[in-house]
């Protein structure tokens, strides 16, 4: 069932998941496009959230915009030209010295998390949320476990001890497992769809800068060119096969409790051929987050906090070694 709707405000709007953004030239929505979105949210009861790029809009596209209730997604450079409200969430390509936001994105190499860890544990203080999102996932090496284990211990350190004194900052990779008691992921197709500068709807973003740079389309077979729309502002939503998006058509996700995975549909299909199947290096980084999710819940627990329901201890780290228990 629907819940959001993305609207990309130009072709240059910041990018705040796995998938870069290549496109660098201009193309702002027309407010007319912009306008007949924010009637089919309306209309569809969806919660608008704009990605804006990091150029200044015209007056009258803020106008039209807040006719509406919204989140907007920035990056960075807005952010500093202004001020971003509780519900703004700030877009970062590095980690900063601070942070604009109660709500921001960190996008990272896996490399830069491990080795930018302290930096990172420094911003935890400044933030409500903080979402670590990898932008590389498909180079990880079994070989990074360990160090990837240890940035997250990092994290957990500063977590616990925020807690103890009253604050309680949330870390989309660590203290989303705490609370989740079913899979919470990502939803694109699912939950929430995409409105392009062209009118068109996309699974999210990312299938939309795919078809703008030609990538080949593995998703909509019957369509031999690199077309990833999904319909348009005018016919409506045409998802071919939408149940297998589903998490209930996802043998393996179904039964794991990795909650917080993202379940990247787009990267499924970029490492898998099958949006509704994870990759094996998602699955570890997810296990990893998981378990050291546990790691914290133990610490919580020795410290007085109590929870609804124990993260069990597990002995793998991609379901797929071990699917014939479940």
């Amino acid at each position: 069932m629907l819940q959001y709707l993305v609207i990309l405000l130009d072709d240059t709007s910041a990018t705040y998941c796995h998938a870069d953004n290549p496109l660098k030239e201009r193309n702002l929505i027309p407010l007319d496009t912009l306008k007949k979105a924010i009637l089919f949210g309306m209309k569809e009861n969806l919660m608008i959230q704009y990605v804006l790029p990091e150029y200044e809009l015209p007056k009258e596209y803020y106008d039209v915009m807040e006719t509406i209730d919204n989140v907007k997604i920035l990056g960075a450079a807005v952010a500093k030209r202004s001020s971003p409200t509780s519900t703004d969430v700030v877009v970062y390509n590095e980690v900063p010295d601070t942070i604009a936001a109660k709500n921001a994105v960190l996008r990272l190499t896996i490399a830069n998390f491990i080795a930018k860890q302290y930096d990172i544990a420094a911003l935890l203080p400044q933030v409500t949320r903080l979402n670590i999102c990898l932008t590389n996932i498909e180079t990880f090496k079994d070989e990074q476990t360990d160090d990837y284990r240890k940035a997250l211990a990092t994290l957990n350190a500063v977590i616990l001890n925020q807690y103890k004194s009253g604050k309680q900052p949330q870390v989309n990779i660590l203290t989303d497992r705490l609370q989740l008691s079913e899979m919470h992921n990502c939803g694109a197709g699912d939950s929430n769809i995409t409105v392009a500068p062209n009118g068109k709807f996309y699974l999210c973003p990312a299938f939309y800068y795919d078809e703008k740079t030609g990538v080949s389309n593995r998703l909509n077979h019957h369509k031999p060119s690199s077309e990833r729309s999904i319909g348009d502002l005018g016919t409506g939503l045409q998802i071919p096969n939408p149940q297998l998006l589903k998490l209930d058509h996802a043998p393996l996700c179904r039964v794991c409790d990795a909650y917080h995975c993202n379940r990247c549909i787009w990267l499924n299909q970029k490492l898998t051929w099958d949006a509704n199947t994870p990759s094996h290096q998602q699955c570890v980084l997810a296990h990893l987050e998981r378990n050291t999710s546990r790691d914290l819940q133990q610490q919580f627990k020795e410290a007085g906090f109590a929870f609804e329901s124990d993260i069990k201890q597990i002995d793998y780290l991609d379901p797929f070694d071990v699917r014939e228990q479940f």
